[in-house]
């Protein structure tokens, strides 16, 4: 997970979702439920799922790689601060944004909030590109500050260990199993040359000959030299959500060296290979650990606020 992929398309694949999502304007006010439910939004916004879904699915069908953005975004906005669209937030006199992501000028004004459309969206992104689908606990409210300074510390890393991952993992209270099954988000999606040049020109025993060959192709080894030209974290189907990152790592084929950590001589060695036997599976863990990660701290009842546009507070 974390900061591997590029960033040149993003922004596309956010703001049209959320343009889309914007012709819904409801004044009604928000029932001040204290938990995150299934139905929360049935009386107040009853179109507001299906209108995401139509959005989300125009979207990756024009670019496929949009799933994996959308997926990576809700993953960077729950690891910092919680699961409460923080990570959408721009810079201003009292914000120091943690986002790397785009500008949302809209959202459901004043019904649903930024952080569930954010949930919303990599459910609907993951099923977009052949990947379970799993239901949703909604309810989140929005921030009104934002975690730059945490990002740094919560986020995974392109270079972090197996140790690393596990206890940032776990910080969050996800198992060593709930970590592995979301990696395999690394089956669909791109990373830029800069955060797997190190691993393919290293010569190490952990990583396949002609897969470093391969990759060398479009990343120099020159740091400053084709830093964001991109590769796809899955060669062989790129734009499909399947266990073929599994079966990748196995043949020692994992573009980033915090995929390839998962089966090195370590203790998810065991999972990685369950999951490349059973794509059923892994979809069922992954769909789990989304769930899970959906939990993480949330705003709730009426703490934060529904921002009327996701980029800056109300």
């Amino acid at each position: 997970m974390g900061l591997a992929a590029g960033r040149s398309r993003l922004p596309f694949c956010v703001s049209h979702a959320f343009l889309v999502v914007a012709g819904l304007f409801i004044i009604a006010s928000i029932p001040c439920e204290a938990q995150l439910s299934s139905t929360f939004y049935d009386n107040t916004c009853p179109n507001a799922l299906t209108t995401i879904r139509t959005a989300i699915r125009t979207a990756v069908s024009r670019e496929r790689r949009m799933a994996a953005s959308l997926i990576r975004l809700h993953f960077h906005d729950c690891f910092v601060q919680g699961c409460d669209a923080s990570i959408l937030l721009d810079d201003s006199a009292t914000i120091q944004s943690e986002k790397n992501a785009p500008n949302n000028n809209n959202s459901v004004r004043g019904v649903v909030s930024c952080a569930d459309i954010l949930a919303v969206a990599a459910r609907d992104a993951s099923v977009a590109v052949g990947g379970p689908t799993w239901t949703l606990k909604l309810g989140r409210r929005d921030s009104t500050t934002s975690g730059l300074s945490q990002a740094a510390a919560n986020l995974p890393s392109f270079r972090d260990g197996l140790d690393r991952l596990i206890s940032l993992f776990s910080t969050k209270g996800l198992s060593t199993r709930d970590m592995v099954a979301l990696s395999g988000s690394h089956t669909i999606g791109q990373a830029r040359c800069i955060t797997f040049r190190d691993r393919i020109y290293d010569n190490g025993t952990n990583i396949d000959a002609g897969f470093a060959s391969t990759r060398r192709r479009r990343c120099p080894v020159d740091n400053g030299s084709g830093d964001d030209n991109l590769a796809a974290l899955d060669l062989v189907t790129p734009n499909s959500f399947d266990n073929n990152y599994f079966k990748n790592l196995i043949q020692r084929k994992g573009l980033l060296q915090s995929d390839q950590v998962l089966f090195n001589g370590g203790s998810t060695g065991s999972i990685v290979t369950e999951y490349s036997k059973s794509p059923s599976t892994f979809s069922s863990d992954f769909a789990a650990a989304m769930v899970k990660m959906g939990d993480i701290e949330p705003l709730l009842g009426s703490a934060g606020e529904i921002r009327k546009y996701c980029n800056v507070i109300n």
